[in-house]
């Protein structure tokens, strides 16, 4: 531990020290004392800035928001280097942590806005400076854990020099995807700090969580890492397995990596509202411990302290969540850009689009993801989703991809799930099927993407695991998880440096970075997704026999035949049924307590589709709290998921950033709460993309993301009838 996060956990103990004797003397028994939030293990206080070791071009002064490496720094193609890549330190992990969460959210090209329309630069009033945006200030590091030692939610409080202790806020910023403690540092954690609060970060049980089994080596919660017994206390994530039952396991199956996410045998997402609550109440504790007095132990409390939960994708559903939740008032308004609301029900309300009403709505993320799984790889070559360019937005179209989904058509067809003759036909019942789940036709192109950016294997390998609460061992749908060849898909020995550098460059996914999903029982041997040959097919085609089985475990049915699973089936009933309990725990009431919110969404996102989330939310969340209830919904027309994703040719002329109207409704909800200005209406936002060549899309202007309005014109208001709500085409 450093000096000076010593000292700042010792300011830390004086403080909670003079509350304790406060409350013992006679005639100070009423006097609050800060006391430090159940459960909650401090591990750090470090001041910045604060200069990262190293030498030469490697030596850097770090900040909260950039690591040290500024606008220039987040915005350059490659990462800041380590002084040793073999044996980076905690430092410096952090500061690629920040640069690679930072562009994993954003898209940091100056063409697509980056510098302009936000970035460090741009001030909290939308001013673009010629300067690097680096924030000073403290950054408070502490672990949540439920005393099993394997819960393990890390909080980062970082506290800017601009706080105000006379204008107290706190920002709540639960992280995205799968990702860790930065994962919102380019969304809740540059509003936040920029606007002078203090930003409570939350992995929300998530994180990069890498055991390695074949080498017992795991991370660190600081990110290095070290073998499980090594790491100890301080080791971030272990698969539940004894030395003997590890050595067993990876002489079976080598050179497997465990996934916190996949394997902690927690269901992390039951939690994700709890702990960005817990995030919230920690925050309090800090604040209190850094400007309390002996005379005033606790001048913060949630009733004098501005608190918004804000943040995207999983990381907007822990928002609402943590809102739904919120019984003790903590939190004051939510933001949620794209959010995966998990939906309790599909009856009681409904979607009303372009004046027909929407059949597909409302279905949970295990369900849309795993049947996505089956049918993306041949929707993708249905006429109505045809692409002619070669791009990274036409997957599909690379060189042996078309074979792979013309052979998943032919499978489908063959086990009675597609009809028709021709590949062509084929594909189209597929795409239709799709369209019955909840996609739109808006999303009928980017099944090609989304599906060989491997999102729809990734997804539906790791979230029946975390639902089921399976063990790295379980091999559920015969499926693990490895480093793989880029050329072959076999399995290989995850890289040292892949490993040592993880907490940097990996998401908390299986995306490749080392780990990427792998199918034990493929042909000719274990491979990657890409790669897998189905047992019942013969042929490589993406894996349909695994796709199938996962779908099967959240619907507790064989999709082939439609019977239900039993004890003798593949899955079996009770895996199913552990996976369905585990899905019923983290469903949605929708109920945000009369607290005043805005959803913003992609039209266009076709990993969270409106139709399942945003728009299904609004709608239940209106049966509910009725004409008293304080949600906006703004949906974006050419917004999609993955802002991260626009510099890619294909993207970039057809996509718009969603990031530009997180910030606006970040700036709404803290002027309806500071000032009462009115929330915006429910609209649609008409934007315009960029177009041109792929890959040379021109720079985008303000023109192209027109800002929503206070009352937007008929034709592009969002509304509601009866127990339905109305989007306009």
């Amino acid at each position: 531990m450093r000096s000076n996060e010593r000292m700042g956990l010792a300011r830390w103990a004086m403080a909670a020290l003079a509350g304790v004797a406060l409350a013992a003397c006679g005639g100070g028994s009423s006097r609050p004392s800060n006391d430090l939030p159940q459960g909650i293990k401090e591990i750090s206080a470090t001041v910045y800035p604060a200069t990262v070791a190293g030498t030469g071009a490697t030596a850097q002064t770090q900040d909260l928001l950039t690591g040290g490496i500024g606008k220039t720094g987040l915005g350059a193609a490659a990462a800041p280097a380590y002084a040793d890549p073999a044996n980076p330190t905690a430092a410096e992990l952090r500061r690629n942590a920040l640069y690679s969460n930072y562009r994993g959210i954003l898209d940091s090209m100056p063409g697509g806005g980056y510098g302009l329309l936000y970035g460090p630069n741009v001030t909290a009033d939308g001013r673009v400076t010629a300067g690097e945006g680096l924030i000073p200030g403290r950054e408070y590091v502490a672990v949540l854990d439920d005393g099993s030692g394997r819960k393990q939610t890390v909080i980062a409080v970082q506290v800017p020099d601009s706080f105000s202790a006379s204008n107290p806020c706190i920002v709540l910023g639960a992280s995205s995807g799968s990702r860790g403690v930065y994962g919102a540092i380019g969304t809740a954690g540059e509003w936040g700090l920029k606007k002078g609060c203090a930003v409570a970060l939350t992995d929300a049980g998530k994180g990069v969580g890498l055991h390695n089994l074949a080498d017992d080596t795991v991370n660190k919660i600081d990110g290095t890492r070290a073998t499980r017994t090594a790491a100890g206390a301080l080791g971030f994530f272990a698969a539940a397995l004894s030395d003997a039952a590890r050595a067993a396991y990876d002489a079976a199956f080598p050179n497997r990596i465990a996934i916190k996410h996949a394997h902690s045998q927690q269901n992390p997402e039951k939690d994700w509202g709890s702990d960005t609550r817990a995030a919230g109440h920690y925050a309090l504790y800090v604040l209190n411990a850094r400007y309390g007095t002996v005379a005033n132990p606790v001048p913060f409390t949630k009733a004098n302290t501005l608190v918004i939960a804000g943040s995207a994708s999983n990381g907007g559903a822990a928002s609402l969540r943590a809102a739904e939740q919120d019984g003790d008032g903590l939190i004051d308004g939510v933001v949620a850009s794209e959010p995966v609301t998990e939906m309790p029900a599909t009856a009681g309300y409904g979607i009303r689009f372009g004046g027909a009403s929407v059949t597909g709505y409302g279905r949970t993320l295990a369900e849309y993801t795993t049947w996505g799984n089956i049918y993306q790889p041949c929707a993708a070559l249905a006429s109505a989703a045809a692409l002619t360019e070669v791009s990274y937005y036409n997957f599909i179209g690379l060189a042996g991809m078309t074979a792979r989904a013309t052979a998943r058509c032919d499978g489908l067809a063959a086990k009675g799930l597609v009809s028709g003759a021709t590949t062509a036909e084929r594909a189209a019942d597929a795409l239709a099927k799709l369209r019955d789940y909840g996609w739109t036709e808006d999303n009928d192109t980017m099944h090609n993407a989304h599906y060989g950016l491997g999102n729809g294997p990734i997804l539906s390998a790791m979230y029946p695991m975390a639902y089921g609460r399976f063990g790295a061992d379980a091999n559920l749908c015969n499926t693990s998880f490895a480093a793989a060849s880029p050329l072959t898909g076999d399995v290989a020995a995850a890289a040292p440096a892949a490993l040592a550098q993880s907490f940097a460059t990996a998401n908390g996914t299986a995306n490749g970075t080392p780990a990427t999903v792998i199918y034990n029982d493929s042909q000719g041997g274990a491979k990657a997704w890409q790669f897998a040959v189905s047992a019942s097919t013969g042929v490589a085609d993406f894996g349909l026999d695994n796709a199938l089985c996962q779908h099967a475990l959240v619907s507790g049915r064989n999709p082939v035949t439609g019977a239900a699973l039993t004890a003798a089936s593949t899955p079996t009933k009770a895996d199913s049924d552990k996976v369905r309990a585990g899905i019923a725990e983290v469903l949605h009431s929708a109920n945000l307590r009369g607290k005043p919110a805005i959803i913003v969404a992609g039209r266009s996102d076709a990993l969270v589709p409106v139709n399942n989330n945003a728009r299904a939310y609004a709608a239940l969340n209106r049966t509910i709290e009725g004409a008293a209830s304080k949600l906006r919904y703004i949906e974006v027309v050419n917004g999609q998921h993955f802002d991260a994703f626009l510099p890619l040719p294909g993207f970039d002329t057809r996509f718009v950033p969603l990031h530009p109207y997180f910030n606006q409704a970040m700036d709404a909800m803290w002027a309806h709460l500071k000032s009462g200005a009115q929330l915006p209406a429910s609209q649609v936002v008409r934007t315009t993309p960029r177009g041109g060549a792929p890959g040379a899309a021109p720079a985008i202007t303000a023109a192209n993301v027109p800002p929503f309005v206070a009352t937007p014109a008929a034709a592009d208001q969002i509304g509601f009838s009866g127990t339905s709500i109305t989007v306009p085409r």
